[in-house]
């Protein structure tokens, strides 16, 4: 049987994790909370690109850890999520 690897993990990676998990959450509320069922579909698809990068971050990090490839889905989320928040208003 093959010896397991252990992941190589990162407090501070985990953090960030963590605080774009809340921040998913808000986000995902604040748009569930819009009245007008044509704003908030727009705002539903818009959003669906950060969801997505943060799901692919969180599902790397727990099966590999911390590398490289986790932290280019970190920075592909932080970009996506900024250019939510810069172009869409909540």
């Amino acid at each position: 049987m093959p010896k397991k690897r252990r992941r190589k993990l990162s407090p501070d990676l985990e953090k960030d994790i963590s605080s774009a998990k809340r921040k998913v959450e808000l986000i995902t509320a604040i748009i569930f909370d819009i009245e007008d069922e044509e704003i908030q579909l727009e705002y539903i698809t818009a959003f669906e690109k950060v969801k997505n990068a943060y799901l692919l971050l969180t599902a790397l990090y727990d099966e590999v850890g911390f590398n490289d490839q986790t932290v280019m889905a970190f920075d592909t989320y932080k970009a996506l999520i900024n250019s939510f928040e810069e172009e869409y208003e909540l």
